[in-house]
């Protein structure tokens, strides 16, 4: 740093020091203004261009030095000069000592900031060049910081200097202006009967209403700016209220909201109503596993007194009772539903064609293009199909595909690889494993159940193992490999590779948004891994919402359903008022058994966020229900603030977890805390009481010792 910084910046110090030490804060108070009111007044009528540039100068100084009082000066400049000529000098002022300041920061600073943090600073610089101007201008109009700081950030960046003075001229003139109309009222306030006038009372309700006004000129300013290049093809009328593009679970409530409030709405799906969780994810996989489970106490029968037995069974009857109870939950999600209920649907693929239109590929192979008020998307996901040397001839199948080819079988798969750890691949497993098949579960990572705490990821592998799973962590697969009609995946594992042979391949290593021909990238939606939305799911276009899996940051239906009521409302009513998504209690279960469900941090979360908690467990294996009904084995594991009984999460390892789950949401959602669970009525015998009983351990943990040693003293005293 070169002399004439240090001393600018020791300069710039000793003033501000000053400012302190002079207490010359004591004249940017409105007492002092107005006390001195009058003789400003008459000063200003003797001597105007004094009095004028005297006030400029240090208003210039103040707003340069980024000195508390700019506020009250501009109060003040309405007071002593009137809302034309007020108007005119503060505003000139703030805007000149805003970017004195910001050149100073540059001065000092700049070069500095721009050489250590080179990297993030270049992209800070790209992104001021091209956008800049219209951020410095929102900052000014709807301050998110404070002037000051915005000053002397803005000058560390690349900012041009002409830029920053006309763009904060005319971004403050609006704030100015209410301000030094206020001081134009209060100059006039000579009794307490002054404070109800209806000048001052207007004054104020500006005041109180200016940030709306100013989020409201700054939306339109964004829309106009976004919709720009689209004017000259917006409809002067529109086919729908809302087109929503997907019929999973995002997308029938969507559609069904909308048609609730009378909204005219189309529904387009290319493929099946319902979507992946009716098809090929949560129902089938539910199916499976309750086929499987049975299988399992068959043999394990001895442990309620009965004979086991090995079952027998055809594959082929197991998977078309999958296919069976599809077939009896698709009139929920069917088409005739939904046009009963006031929905236009419509089979095929839809194309966003610009913000407002959207064109059909038919099923039968004939176009439609429909105009609209606004969009949905909510495609959903689809299985993530690593690229593996040999995987296209490997003969694998997803959680998607699998339904259909294995319906076909008349044996369960003899050897079957599971690739993957995570919730999808531990229940394919542990069902295909009980089911009779030889399952080799193949995880990267150095556990399965990754984003569990590594007790439930130990508990599930003693679960899976305990049904002959073979649980193969810290194994990367390679590629795969066929001779003589044997498919076989090799894996490495501490260096060694190793061969497995396989009868099918079951690919679930997680799943991706759906994200490509629906026009996104056409018409500018940025779009990463998932569709990028506002917390009010908008895209960049105000009327385009997404919502679901395509949204993230969740693949759950449940949070399917839940955005969508965002979504629906915000496209159909966000004009007067929008409502932001609440991800805070998302609930979320893995249907192993025992299962593990979750809403809320775990530990390692906690941890790795540096969230302080208390840890409050109880073991199942306690509860008169589970133990009568041989059940008796997890855990519920409940994280708390400390000394306080606010829930930050809750980990439940057992027979119906994914139930008991839902009390902990509705207090977590309610801010209701242990003790109110405790203070609630369960039935018993009933696994519910685990609840209660958790919430008893916590309790019995902050029991007021003090105070029951000096109740134990009465009642020793009651006894004479």
């Amino acid at each position: 740093m070169n002399k004439s910084k240090i001393i600018l910046i020791l300069a710039l110090i000793a003033a501000i020091i000053a400012f302190f030490a002079f207490d010359f804060g004591r004249f940017f108070t409105l007492d002092f203004i107005k006390q001195s009111q009058t003789q400003f007044g008459m000063l200003y009528a003797q001597k105007p261009l004094l009095v004028i540039g005297s006030f400029f100068a240090i208003y210039v100084v103040v707003t340069a030095l980024s000195l508390p009082g700019a506020t009250i000066m501009t109060v003040a400049g309405g007071a002593v000069f009137g809302l034309g000529v007020g108007l005119f000098v503060v505003s000139f002022a703030s805007t000149i000592g805003a970017t004195l300041a910001f050149l100073a920061a540059r001065f000092a600073l700049g070069e500095t900031v721009q050489k250590k943090f080179g990297a993030r600073m270049a992209e800070i610089n790209k992104g001021v060049e091209k956008e800049g101007a219209f951020y410095l201008f929102t900052l000014r109009l709807v301050p998110l910081v404070p002037f000051f700081a915005i000053n002397l950030l803005m000058g560390l960046t690349k900012m041009k200097t002409w830029t920053f003075y006309w763009v904060s001229q005319v971004g403050m003139l609006l704030g100015t202006a209410v301000f030094v109309n206020a001081g134009t009222q209060l100059a006039k306030i000579d009794s307490l009967k002054g404070i109800l006038s209806p000048g001052l009372l207007g004054s104020f309700v500006l005041l109180g209403i200016f940030p709306i006004i100013a989020k409201k000129i700054v939306d339109g300013i964004k829309k106009r700016k976004v919709y720009a290049k689209w004017s000259a093809v917006k409809p002067t009328s529109f086919d729908r209220n809302l087109i929503v593009i997907g019929a999973g679970a995002g997308g029938l409530v969507s559609s069904y909201i909308a048609a609730a409030v009378k909204a005219k709405v189309t529904l387009i799906e290319a493929h099946k109503m319902g979507g992946d969780c009716l098809n090929y994810g949560c129902v089938p996989s539910k199916a499976l596993i309750k086929s499987a489970k049975v299988a399992h106490q068959m043999r394990h029968a001895a442990n309620y007194g009965l004979q086991g037995t090995q079952p027998t069974f055809s594959f082929k009857a197991v998977m078309q009772r999958v296919h069976a109870v599809i077939a009896a939950i698709e009139p929920h999600d069917s088409i005739e539903r939904y046009t009963g209920l006031g929905v236009e649907v419509l089979q095929g693929y839809a194309k966003i064609i610009n913000p407002w239109t959207v064109e059909i590929a038919m099923n039968d192979g004939s176009k439609r293009t429909l105009t609209t008020r606004s969009i949905v998307i909510a495609t959903g996901a689809s299985p993530v199909v690593p690229p593996l040397p040999g995987i296209e001839q490997s003969g694998y199948v997803t959680s998607d595909t699998l339904w259909d080819k294995f319906a076909h079988l008349d044996t369960v798969p003899q050897r079957l690889i599971v690739l993957g750890g995570g919730p999808i691949g531990c229940e394919l497993a542990q069902s295909f494993a009980r089911l009779g098949s030889n399952v080799s579960q193949i995880e990267m990572a150095p556990r399965i159940l990754i984003r569990e705490d590594e007790e439930v990821s130990k508990y599930a592998l003693d679960s899976l193992t305990a049904d002959g799973v073979q649980v193969l962590t810290s194994h990367k697969a390679l590629r795969f490999e066929s001779s003589n009609g044997a498919k076989a995946l090799v894996v490495e594992h501490a260096g060694v590779e190793k061969r497995i042979e396989y009868d099918e391949l079951i690919c679930a290593v997680g799943r991706i948004a759906r994200l490509k021909g629906y026009g996104l990238e056409d018409i500018g939606i940025p779009t990463q891994r998932t569709v990028e939305t506002n917390e009010y799911l908008e895209t960049v276009y105000p009327n385009i919402f997404a919502a679901g899996d395509v949204a993230g940051p969740y693949q759950f239906t449940h949070t399917a359903a839940h955005q969508a009521w965002y979504a629906a409302v915000n496209a159909l009513f966000g004009t007067f008022k929008k409502f932001k998504v609440d991800n805070s209690v998302i609930p979320a279960a893995t249907f192993i058994d025992p299962e593990v469900a979750r809403v809320g941090l775990n530990e390692q979360e906690a941890k790795t966020q540096n969230i302080a908690y208390e840890v409050t467990k109880y073991g199942i294996d306690d509860l008169d229900r589970a133990i009568a009904d041989g059940e008796a084995h997890g855990f519920m594991k409940v994280l708390t603030v400390p000394g306080k009984d606010k829930i930050l999460g809750v980990t439940i390892v057992g027979v119906h977890a994914g139930d008991l789950l839902a009390e902990y949401v509705l207090a977590m959602k309610h801010g209701l805390g242990l003790n109110k669970i405790l203070g609630t009525i369960h039935t018993y015998p009933t696994l519910a009481e685990s609840n209660k009983y958790v919430a008893g351990e916590w309790k019995r943990a902050h029991q007021p010792t003090k105070l029951l040693e000096w109740v134990k003293k009465y009642h020793d005293w009651r006894r004479g």
